[in-house]
């Protein structure tokens, strides 16, 4: 990342002199307009698409479909949200909040027959459409998982064998790229081959990995006769050189942080509403989205510090997280009574006497609402919470007070035995 305007251009020269050709979008509306030109130009009415969180991210389908072009998701878990008309929930496994009998409903909406909900049943379906879709494309779209700088090489794990189809059938093959995903050298990618497919799905090597240079030469079979490539700005210059937020490009896009975290497991990668759910979705959406749409997403955390022991890259996302909070409070999106409420409780905690005082009146407090040691209340605010969450009601002795009773007792039996020494 410090030296990534110097391999970013490595890397483009070396697209350029393999045949490929190069766009650098500073947004999603510039990048979005790039292959729209491209598929205009070619006349395509067919487009075939291998799983790509950057054209997720840019809304890539919407714009081509509007253009009147039909718009066809290869990756299984893609082919399956995108017959639901739904945002993948997983950054790797974008359909796991589907089940097979979800599956088989939606299969057979799309013209499945007596379909059972047998894995090889349903897969089977999906292979014997999506084949036509391959024969008749006239554009492959594809994302990026890492750019080798020293070759203009494009670099594709798969494990379905679809993205294969996707860059060698269609004339040609556009590539859609996170400019921070660049790799100096082959001896790198070395690394990321072994690091990625452990962290995202306990696998010792992908089961597809695909090195694409340059489109398809004279004497070739296989490859598409054009190669385009867009690499995305969309925000994350802006992290380059920022003492808490570089690292946040260092993401591989793994899944690891999503797996561990208690908050996306409860609530689904849906609830996030942005294309990166999970941890590194509620770090990378606000500094790429910077506004108030997605200030939310950083409290959408325990800090539990589990996303950050998980990243094989070793990306301090609860760090992260902490600093979003703190500029988001600072912007003005912490609301008056939220303010009073931790003003109060600096001035409680801060002291004490004061923190005694007020044990002491939360106490006497409570009684109404008490029923065999926990708080239920069925009016107020309360209500919602303590409807479906256990409450635990405040100790008739606190923990201090207990801890100094048992130190009298030990300092009275102490000074009546041996000398005055406790045993």
């Amino acid at each position: 990342m410090s030296h990534l305007d110097y391999y970013l251009k490595q890397f483009a020269d070396n697209v350029r002199a393999a045949g490929g050709q190069v766009h650098f979008a500073a947004d999603a509306e510039e990048a979005c307009r790039i292959v729209l030109n491209i598929a205009q130009r070619k006349q395509a009415r067919s487009i075939v698409k291998s799983k790509s969180m950057v054209s997720e991210e840019v809304h890539i389908n919407q714009r081509l479909e509007q253009a009147g072009m039909e718009v066809v998701e290869t990756d299984l878990g893609e082919y399956i949200i995108q017959l639901a008309k739904e945002a993948p929930s997983h950054i790797i496994i974008p359909a796991i909040h589907k089940n097979r009998a979800q599956i088989r409903d939606l299969f057979t909406a799309a013209g499945g027959r007596d379909l059972t909900t047998e894995t090889k049943v349903l897969a089977g379906f999906a292979r014997q459409q999506l084949r036509k879709k391959f024969m008749e494309a006239d554009i492959g779209i594809t994302g990026c998982n890492f750019g080798i700088a020293e070759s203009g090489t494009v670099v594709l794990f798969t494990n379905e064998g679809n993205a294969d189809m996707v860059t060698n059938l269609p004339r040609t093959h556009i590539v859609m790229m996170g400019m921070e995903r660049v790799l100096p050298s082959f001896a790198d990618l070395e690394v990321m081959a072994n690091l990625l497919p452990r962290s995202a799905t306990g696998q010792k090597l992908t089961t597809y990995m695909s090195l694409i240079t340059g489109p398809r030469r004279t004497d070739e079979g296989d490859g598409a006769k054009e190669l385009h490539i867009v690499i995305l700005d969309n925000g994350r210059s802006q992290q380059l050189g920022h003492p808490q937020f570089q690292d946040v490009l260092h993401c591989i896009r793994c899944g690891a942080c999503l797996n561990v975290c208690p908050v996306y497991r409860q609530v689904g990668g849906h609830a996030y509403g942005s294309v990166y759910p999970g941890p590194i979705g509620a770090v990378l959406t606000p500094l790429l989205h910077q506004g108030p749409e997605y200030q939310d997403l950083p409290f959408a955390s325990s800090l539990c510090g589990a996303c950050s022991e998980a990243c094989p890259v070793k990306i301090p996302l609860h760090d992260m997280l902490v600093y979003l909070r703190h500029r988001s409070v600072r912007s003005g999106m912490a609301k008056p009574s939220e303010r009073w409420a931790f003003r109060g409780y600096r001035t409680i905690f801060s002291k004490p006497g004061r923190y005694r005082l007020a044990l002491s009146v939360g106490k006497w407090a409570q009684k109404p609402l008490v029923r065999s040691g926990h708080i239920e209340s069925t009016l107020g605010p309360l209500a919602g919470w303590t409807k479906s969450r256990s409450a635990p009601a405040l100790a008739e002795r606190s923990f201090r007070e207990r801890w100094q009773t048992l130190s009298n007792e030990l300092k009275r039996g102490g000074d009546n035995t041996d000398g005055g020494r406790t045993p």
